[in-house]
């Protein structure tokens, strides 16, 4: 058993300012006996529309970015997940999540479901990551897995993660808000935990850039902890006993006919 923490805030443009705010929310959430701490989807760095900023904006893994984070695990002895623009080749970047843990980076995950719908274009500056074997880390005896934002719309994303073992899978967002995209959200969410019997830990932007609604659900569906609009923090608990009591009411990963293959 152990506790996730849910930061929900609007990054902005001024990398400093955010990290500053992180920092707020992270000693909040290990003050509150949280772990694990999942940040949202360009935690780092957002513009109000897909453009170059990010690509100026971007950073290496050893850049101040990713170097504050690994400084605030150790000073807290928790593990910071959040969203980050990797620099690439001058023209496009990674949107890129890093586990950061006291001991250094413990898991990376490269976005690999580009938001190229309802209007928007992230391809236009950010490159699709490989499709490679799922990285996990493990904190207190409980395992999580990473994926990205619109990669919740893509089910077997998730499914591969709990194939690889993941007890929670923690989901950054920046969820553009629009007709009906919170209830996709929820839904969606609550969904992806249901089906794969796992937690699920989604972290989004607040306004003017997310919708926030950020939520840890468990693999029953149930709302353990979530946040409406607001800047904050919410954590919840996991437990790797609630997952085999769910498991053994529904052995739904066990009963499956078909095998997730990348295309």
């Amino acid at each position: 058993m152990t506790h996730v923490a849910l930061a929900q805030y609007a990054p902005g443009e001024d990398k400093a300012a955010n990290l500053a705010l992180i920092t707020k929310l992270v000693a909040d959430a290990a003050e509150r006996g949280a772990r694990v701490v999942l940040l949202p989807e360009y935690a780092m760095f957002t513009a109000p529309a897909m453009d170059h900023r990010f690509v100026d904006s971007a950073e290496d893994l050893d850049g101040e970015f990713v170097a504050g984070l690994l400084a605030l695990a150790a000073e807290r002895c928790v593990t910071v997940v959040g969203g980050m623009n990797e620099r690439l080749d001058g023209s496009h970047i990674s949107n890129t999540l890093v586990a950061a843990g006291p001991g250094g980076v413990k898991a990376l995950y490269r976005k690999i479901h580009l938001y190229d719908a309802f209007g928007f274009r992230e391809s236009d500056v950010v490159r699709a990551g490989d499709i490679t074997e799922p990285e996990t880390f493990e904190v207190d005896g409980v395992r999580f897995g990473l994926q990205t934002c619109y990669d919740l719309r893509f089910p077997e994303v998730t499914r591969r993660l709990a194939d690889a073992g993941a007890d929670v899978v923690l989901l950054p967002a920046e969820w553009v808000p629009g007709p009906l995209k919170e209830y996709h959200w929820s839904t969606l969410v609550r969904a992806r935990a249901i089906e794969n019997t796992l937690y699920v830990a989604a972290a989004g932007q607040s306004a003017p850039t997310g919708s926030g609604t950020s939520m840890l659900v468990d693999p029953m569906g149930v709302v353990v902890t979530s946040l409406g609009e607001q800047t904050g923090v919410a954590v919840g608990e996991v437990s790797p006993e609630r997952i085999a009591e769910v498991r053994a009411k529904n052995p739904a990963l066990e009963l499956r006919r078909f095998s997730v293959v990348p295309r």
